[in-house]
């Protein structure tokens, strides 16, 4: 599984929009691998962000 599909798990199964730094401890990889993720995965319409800082996915 790579980090883009780990992300995107770990978003799904949380009930709220969480931050990145949630997601890497979530997830237990690192903060900056997560960012990137979570920048592909908006430009692929898969995640966004209700408020500044937090992503969730695309319902």
């Amino acid at each position: 599984m790579d980090i883009n599909e780990v992300v995107l798990k770990t978003m799904t199964e949380s009930n709220n929009p969480l931050k990145a730094g949630e997601i890497a401890e979530l997830a237990g990889i690192d903060k900056k691998e997560v960012d990137k993720a979570i920048k592909v995965l908006k430009n692929e319409g898969k995640v966004i962000s209700p408020k500044v800082c937090y992503y969730t996915i695309k319902q």
